[in-house]
């Protein structure tokens, strides 16, 4: 199979679909691989270093996009790459389209067999190819939360740790999975008070078993939340249903309640964020303020920290792509159900349950199609 790989354009993105190592790996199973001039820089990997893994580098991606029959890329495709897309193309990427209609007509029009990498699904209910860069986004999650808290950015002025005789910060969590476990470990390790909200009790009581008393489980639902958030002064928003739309527990009526300078970091944007007042950002533009709370809600907050991130999320990508290219999509779906899953839009249906339902498109059983 002919596989590529471009360099990402979704602002500030410097992560990379493959690295020399993954290059190697197909090259190995035999197959040939394609990747744009500079694909890999942001990630630190050079050209070079492709070449000796055995691929070809292409000037221009459109070319590279022409010529392969699976293009593996981190993000979703933007409108300016919509044009080249076409029948049979096989995608292996992040998707979340449940917030992106345009997005899924271009691939449905298109005739694109699209795999999303968030909606891969073990037996276990476990999301490999989601679950690092949800580790990642829950740790800078603090991490950009407690920037933010900063007086110069807008926010309160509050250190989150807190020294001897000072008041430590108040982190509410709202979703008890990956990504808020993860903001958890980071949160009680820097010293903050941490309060985590789930719906599954036997997740808050794996959590407290975790952490003890260094944090306070509450289960979630508009009441916790409502009166956890007007005593914090960072809110973790990491709610996720896999390849569905989020919904809205942080409501816009709790801003006037909250703290002036408070900061919300949504992590769950990328599948149209956890609250009613969120909106994409960029990094380059990250924090918008309303009702005097500071919103982070950066779409690609992994891409920061784009050799980790890069490194981390083909460890876990790199056999499913592998196992795409060794027989074809269809036959891999056949064999893995975690692959089968993963496919979004297949001959310009939409095959995944929860993305039709988000954007209320008829749903088609993928079985009946390959």
């Amino acid at each position: 199979m002919k596989i590529g790989c471009v360099k990402e354009i979704k602002n500030n993105e410097f992560r990379v679909g493959l690295t020399p190592d993954n290059v190697k790996a197909y090259v190995a199973a035999g197959h040939h691989v394609y990747m744009e001039k500079g694909a890999g820089v942001g990630s630190g990997f050079t050209d070079n270093e492709y070449i000796d893994a055995g691929a070809s580098l292409i000037d221009n991606a459109a070319d590279i996009w022409a010529l392969v029959d699976m293009m593996v890329k981190v993000k979703e495709p933007l409108p300016e790459e919509y044009p080249l897309f076409r029948e049979g193309l096989i995608l292996y990427t992040y998707l979340h389209l449940a917030a992106d209609k345009e997005q899924t007509d271009a691939l449905l029009n298109g005739k694109v067999k699209a795999v999303a990498y968030e909606t891969i699904q073990e037996k276990d209910g476990s999301l490999p190819c989601l679950a690092p860069m949800s580790q990642i986004a829950g740790r800078l999650s603090i991490q950009e939360g407690a920037k933010y808290l900063e007086k110069k950015f807008g926010g309160e002025g509050i250190l989150l740790a807190g020294v001897p005789g000072t008041p430590k910060a108040n982190v509410v969590i709202l979703g008890g999975g990956t990504v808020g476990m993860n903001a958890c470990k980071i949160a009680v390790g820097m010293g903050a008070n941490v309060t985590i909200l789930d719906v599954n009790l036997k997740r808050l009581e794996e959590l407290d078993n975790r952490f003890g008393s260094h944090i306070q489980t509450l289960v979630s639902n508009d009441s916790n939340v409502e009166r956890a958030v007007k005593d914090a002064d960072l809110v973790i928003g990491s709610v996720l249903i896999p390849g569905g739309s989020t919904p809205k527990l942080f409501k816009r009526k709790y801003l006037p309640e909250m703290k002036s300078g408070a900061v919300f970091v949504d992590v769950a944007i990328d599948q149209g964020g956890c609250g009613e007042s969120s909106r994409v950002t960029t990094h380059d533009d990250p924090i918008f303020v309303e009702d005097g709370v500071v919103h982070y809600c950066v779409g690609n907050m992994p891409g920061s920290v784009p050799r980790t991130s890069t490194i981390a999320l083909t460890n876990a990508t790199l056999r499913y792509g592998l196992q795409i290219a060794a027989s074809g999509l269809e036959e891999a779906v056949k064999a893995n159900n975690a692959i089968a899953l993963g496919v979004n839009c297949y001959d310009g249906k939409i095959v995944n349950k929860n993305v039709a339902a988000a954007l209320d498109y008829e749903y088609v059983d993928l079985n009946g199609l390959i």
